[in-house]
């Protein structure tokens, strides 16, 4: 198994907020894999969406997403929500080192990305959407994540320090060093 700790959870779970902290404290560095689209595709989300289409960004999100995780140098990645959804993309996730979910209730979701401006899949009925992508999203999450952290109530700080005391004590677990 590979060495990146790897995030997932729905749009405004914290990933890209948490990631920073943890990849700080790690002294890894961090990835977003909407970001990396938006850097090797020179358009961000939404135009993205506007102008070719989910099919697109998600064959896009493959790509980037496959890039870094075939980066050798250990990482923290922040996963875009719907990535998971793909088999191939899960098996190579599996591979590349520890997957965190941060989970995080719809309706507290729908309260942090309020009318889901910037994000494409919220234009229409966020609070709707949110429950649906759930719906389809939770139980991928649950079977494909080594732990699951509650985010709801806990800052980003408080998350973080939950995120990198897990990743320790797997990598070293994992590596066979016998932990302090």
């Amino acid at each position: 198994m590979g060495e990146h700790v790897l995030l997932v959870g729905m749009m405004g779970s914290g990933k890209s907020t948490v990631g920073r902290i943890v990849a700080e404290h790690m002294g890894r560095p961090f990835c977003d894999s909407d970001a990396e689209v938006e850097r090797r595709s020179g358009r961000s989300v939404p135009e993205i969406f506007a102008e070719r289409g989910e099919r697109a960004f998600r064959a896009e999100e493959r790509a980037a997403l496959g890039s870094v995780l075939a980066c050798p140098v250990p990482s923290v990645i922040g996963v875009a929500g719907g990535a998971v959804l793909e088999p191939e993309t899960r098996r190579r996730m599996r591979s590349a080192g520890l997957i965190i979910w941060l989970d995080v209730a719809p309706q507290a979701l729908a309260a942090r990305v309020g009318a889901g401006r910037g994000r494409p899949l919220l234009e229409v009925d966020p609070m709707g959407t949110l429950r649906r992508l759930d719906a389809i999203r939770r139980p991928v999450y649950r079977e494909l994540s080594d732990y699951v952290v509650h985010a709801e109530r806990r800052s980003p700080a408080a998350l973080a320090e939950v995120v990198v005391r897990l990743a320790r004590a797997h990598l070293e677990t994992a590596s066979g060093a016998q932990p302090w």
